[in-house]
């Protein structure tokens, strides 16, 4: 059984749908990551999730037990759930031992009970010590830890994570981002993690929402979103997928098609038939290729692992892409080389459906440089 699903849940304010109809079942002990562009609902929906926000449509269900729905909300002191804001919100005047058992307190715990709970939750999240520890005196990582304790205490069956490392330096990032996948396998914890740090994402997340304008537009593994996307707007958002018009020749689960002229194949879903289309392809999965696309080099960056080139297409002006490529790669800015596509995957969200060649290259055109 589903820990938490959602069903039609949608949210207005101000005359205004903030959340369109939602709906997902997050199975127990799943890790959930939730993305999108700013203002897309990702902490609204959350909100929603922690009660902190009445929903104005829709049922939210948690542990089989409805705790939104018509004439229904239930606070969130009640649903059983742990959340973790991106200030951390730990009281300054009490040490890490005393912010750890507020919760536990609150609850009515005994006071050997509450002094078990918290060292087992600093434990956890490697704060063993720190009991006495005053919350100014901690670095961003430390107090990061501290407020995971503090919800780990009160053994929640679903954890929500709100942008919980958008404070922290990189160094600390990254340690956290291995601090929360140890903790996740350690404790078995459900989590519905908001971040607008696609990486974070990647690694953490068994599957990953994405969002946009208030919906989810594809909710998926991150192999699945990041090789298949339904849509361009999911394919430009995830890792920056370069979207391109393509000519569907013979369709099939390895379609052939024709890109700016040239023969490719590329990886299709069911449905997919002849004629004008869209395609997502990454910058990896682009090559040098004598007597290839012809193509201007724009630009070129060594990142140390790979040199990222930015090239015109010569034959259709406007159109830019990016290859990354490891090792030695030759060409200067301007030079004219030839490209290839070893992959790519045709989108099937009816975008080059009902349009002439015309208009899906011009959407190409701007999508592919993004």
């Amino acid at each position: 059984m589903a820990i938490l699903t959602l069903e039609g849940v949608r949210f207005r304010a101000g005359g205004a749908e903030i959340i369109r109809p939602c709906d997902l079942a997050l199975a127990e002990g799943e890790y959930l990551a939730i993305v999108g562009p700013s203002g897309c609902g990702k902490s609204t929906l959350l909100r929603l999730v922690a009660g902190l926000e009445r929903a104005t449509g829709g049922t939210i269900t948690l542990d089989g037990r409805a705790v939104s729905g018509p004439g229904l909300h239930v606070p969130p002191e009640a649903r059983g759930i742990g959340m973790v804001f991106q200030s951390y919100a730990l009281w300054p005047h009490m040490d890490v031992a005393g912010n750890v058992a507020y919760g536990l307190r609150r609850r009515g715990l005994a006071r050997a009970d509450r002094a078990a709970r918290v060292a087992e939750a600093l434990e956890t999240v490697g704060l063993t010590g720190f009991g006495a520890r005053r919350i100014p005196s901690l670095s961003g990582g430390q107090r990061q830890r501290v407020a995971l304790a503090r919800c780990l205490a009160m053994r929640p069956r679903l954890l929500l994570l709100d942008e919980p490392l958008a404070n922290l330096d990189t160094h600390l990032r990254e340690a956290m981002i291995d601090e929360f996948r140890r903790l996740h396998r350690t404790t078995g914890t459900t989590i519905v993690h908001v971040t607008h740090d696609q990486a974070e994402a990647m690694v953490l997340a068994d599957r990953i929402a994405v969002m946009g304008q208030g919906g989810f537009l594809q909710v998926d593994t991150p192999a699945t979103l990041w090789r298949e996307p339904v849509s361009a707007e999911v394919a430009r958002f995830v890792g920056k997928g370069q979207v391109l018009p393509v000519e569907v020749v013979t369709p099939g689960a390895l379609a052939e098609v024709l890109v700016f002229g040239r023969p490719a194949r590329m990886r299709a879903p069911a449905g997919i038939t002849r004629g004008p289309a869209l395609a997502t392809v990454r910058a990896e999965d682009i090559l040098r290729e004598p007597g290839g696309l012809p193509a201007r080099i724009l630009d070129r960056q060594d990142t140390g692992a790979a040199v990222v080139l930015t090239v015109e297409v010569v034959d259709s002006p406007g159109t830019i892409l990016r290859l990354r490529q490891t090792g030695p790669v030759p060409g200067a800015l301007g030079e004219v080389i030839g490209i290839g596509f070893r992959d790519g995957w045709l989108i099937r969200d009816g975008g080059a459906e009902g349009r002439g060649t015309h208009s899906v290259r011009a959407e190409a055109r701007v999508s592919a440089g993004h």
